[in-house]
Parts: structure tokens; C-alpha cells; sequence
């Protein structure tokens, strides 16, 4: 399916060469696929080009949801770093929400990118304080913390929120921020790659968030 490769820390263009990747900016990194339009072909060519890392969405998905984004980071599907999924949809209070489900190994700075901070690891905000919220994942419950972006023009526009499962980051990017309170509900995540005959039932298409 057609895909887009670029830096998953930036916006710019890769280069490659016989030993890799190479980003203008941040040098040697892995390459950060996402396609030109989301869609079940597309999103099932993901999974089999990511099975290093999970691929986490909210389930089940909402009457008026659909799967608008997704990409993964890496060269080979055993060797992938990370994952990220955005699903947009109506709410009562918010109109239009995305909500930006970020997966990854320490460093890769995709999260970062999505929520607008300036270091690749959400840092000292995880676990300086009680968390804000907490999400369901297979049968754990994965506590989140707030993170603040820095850039006072994005406080408003988007919420951020992270936490660490099995050894790597979770991000969550919220927007509007106001969005927040959407997970008072009691979110579940599951892995789409354990969805089995779920899959089928995914609604994609809309227009991707920018970023």
C-alpha cells in the first residue's frame, strides 16, 4: 500500500544509504511509515510490519469513531520501535476529538513529536505526582500522567498524557485538551493485532490529524 517514510522526530525527509536511514536534523534514526490513506488494507499491512511493538486503539470504538491515522517506526517488522493510532469522533461536549495512542521504545521520540514536547521521554512528569488517570490494557491497569508540552500556544489545544507498560512509553494526545475528561469513562486499549475477527468491524477513513 502507498506509505509515506520519514523522520519520527521531525517532519523532515529521510535519505537512504547502504547502513540506513539518515534525517537532516537527528542523523541516523529509524524510518517512520504511515500511509497516504487509512484504510483496513493499509492498517492489516501495518500490523505485519510492526509485530515487534503493540498497536493499541480504544475498544470498543464508539458509535461516529473511525481510525483516521497510524504508523510504525522501523526498518523490519521484528525490529520495529514504535506505534502510534489516532481515532477522531463526535462528543458531546468537544465536537470533533482525536485521540493519539502512542506505543514506543525509550528515545525513539514519536510520542514527543505528536505531543509537542521537547525531550523524545516524557521525563520526570511520570510518577512525580498521583496519576490523573488510568486506562485498561489486557488486564493491567496503566496509571497516566500529565505532560506539559512547554509551548504555552498548544496548554489549550491539546492534552497529554503518558505512562510506561511492559518497558516502554505510552502516550496518549488528546485534542481539544478539554478531551481530557472523556477518559473519566474508564478507557480499555487493546492491542489490534490480538483482535482477531474484531478487525474487520474497524471504520476507517476521515481526515488524518496534522502533525
Amino acid at each position: 500500500m502507498p506509505s509515506q517514510v520519514g523522520c519520527p522526530r521531525c517532519p523532515s525527509s529521510l535519505t537512504q544509504s547502504a547502513d540506513g536511514w539518515v534525517c537532516p536534523e537527528h542523523g541516523d534514526v529509524d524510518p517512520l511509515h504511515r500511509p497516504v490513506l487509512a484504510s483496513y488494507d493499509a492498517f492489516a499491512e501495518h500490523l505485519r510490519s510492526s509485530t515487534a511493538v503493540p498497536t493499541y486503539l480504544p475498544f470498543p470504538l464508539s458509535p461516529g469513531w473511525t481510525v483516521t491515522d497510524f504508523a510504525c517506526v522501523g526498518s523490519e517488522p521484528s525490529r520495529a520501535t514504535a506505534t502510534m493510532t489516532c481515532c477522531t469522533g463526535p462528543s458531546a461536549l468537544d465536537g470533533p476529538v482525536d485521540v493519539v495512542v502512542v506505543t514506543e521504545e525509550p528515545g525513539v521520540g514519536l510520542g514527543a513529536r505528536l505531543a509537542g514536547t521537547a525531550d523524545p521521554d516524557p521525563g520526570g512528569d511520570v510518577g512525580a505526582a498521583p496519576p490523573a488517570v488510568s486506562v485498561r490494557i489486557e488486564r493491567q491497569s496503566v496509571p497516566l500522567w500529565p505532560v506539559s508540552t512547554g509551548v504555552e500556544s498548544q496548554e489549550w489545544d491539546r492534552s497529554v498524557l503518558a505512562g510506561e507498560v511492559g518497558g516502554r512509553w505510552i502516550w496518549l494526545i488528546l485534542r481539544p485538551a478539554s478531551a481530557i475528561l472523556l477518559l473519566r469513562d474508564g478507557w480499555i486499549l487493546r492491542d489490534a493485532a490480538q483482535s482477531g475477527p474484531h478487525l474487520v468491524e474497524l471504520p476507517f477513513g476521515g481526515p488524518p490529524p496534522s502533525w
